[in-house]
């Protein structure tokens, strides 16, 4: 009944965001425009900028569900529907009104510059961050993206720029580093495809960029070249990830366990959250055995287990390995 309803409101506000935009269109685009427009227009062109700006970014942001409607993701729909109304009203009618859309584009580059003021602050304090992560021993992975939470903000510009700087870091500055090893830690890729798996998507990848980028430079050469970089990106990317995977294995540290597999999978797991860790039941095969993969993470979780099962509080989903 719930979603029944949840598709009835969309609908119904998709139907109203096209009626908006086409009473709009009609008006002024139309054979029936010089009839029905009169001489003075102005408050006919104040309706359809309130439309424009108002009306059909909120229409817009109410389509989007399960997304948090921010004041700057209005303005930047503001800013489009302004920009939209220019090009819809005929200059004759919108003569009077040139200013709004340029005052508006003016708001959004203050936001702009804002914006680049933080990555500006972020890259001040890049190197304070890196020193402090380097004298706490921490894995780059885990403790960058918190650091510049705690030290710059939370923006998601910076969250991006953050994730960017660990994939490049893991991609071209990591090759000297060796994959911790001991007993809080436990590799989840060693004796499975995954790595493979990504160095056979490289091969086709660099394969797949030299074929099609011959053959659309001769047709267009701007989408040949963003073509490559972004298949160039996706390499990077892919080489990060393995480096990532390698050299972050699962590891217990300080009561908690750290749990990653690659740039874009990782959690930090309290152990005094946990209520229980139960062992799967384990499949036994005529050539294998499953005890060798889980002898050095029965070794890791020893005392977590132990830790766990007294804290009967706690409720959590039970945690499986």
């Amino acid at each position: 009944m719930t979603a029944i309803q949840r598709d009835r409101r969309f609908y119904f506000l998709l139907f109203l965001l096209f009626l908006v935009l086409g009473s709009n269109t009609l008006l002024y685009r139309s054979p029936l425009s010089p009839l029905v427009l009169p001489a003075d227009a102005n408050w006919v062109v104040v309706g359809s900028l309130i439309d424009l700006a108002v009306v059909a970014p909120l229409l817009i942001l109410f389509l989007k569900r399960g997304k948090k409607i921010t004041v700057k993701s209005f303005i930047g729909w503001m800013v489009s529907g302004l920009v939209f109304a220019r090009f819809l009203i005929p200059s004759a009618y919108f003569e009077p009104f040139t200013y709004v859309p340029l005052a508006a584009i003016g708001v959004e580059v203050l936001i702009l510059l804002a914006e680049l003021g933080l990555v500006a602050l972020l890259i001040w304090r890049l190197p304070g961050i890196i020193r402090w992560i380097k004298s706490h021993n921490g894995s780059l992975l885990f403790s960058l993206p918190s650091a510049v939470e705690k030290r710059v903000g939370n923006h998601i510009l910076l969250r991006i720029l953050a994730a960017e700087f660990v994939m490049f870091y893991y991609a071209f500055a990591s090759w000297k580093k060796k994959a911790p090893a001991g007993e809080p830690y436990f590799s989840l890729h060693q004796k499975s495809s995954l790595i493979a798996f990504y160095i056979m998507l490289i091969h086709a990848i660099i394969i797949e960029t030299a074929a099609i980028h011959w053959l659309i430079h001769e047709k267009s050469v701007i989408i040949s070249i963003i073509l490559l970089l972004l298949n160039i990106y996706t390499v990077i990317f892919f080489i990060g990830d393995i480096q990532a995977i390698r050299l972050n294995p699962l590891f217990v540290r300080q009561d908690k366990i750290y749990v990653s597999l690659g740039l874009g999978k990782r959690m930090v797991i309290p152990m005094e959250e946990i209520k229980e860790i139960k062992w799967a039941g384990r499949r036994r095969k005529r050539k294998s055995t499953p005890k060798r993969r889980l002898s050095s993470l029965q070794r890791t979780l020893k005392h977590c287990r132990r830790i766990a099962s007294s804290n009967s509080n706690a409720h959590l989903p039970q945690v499986y390995f």
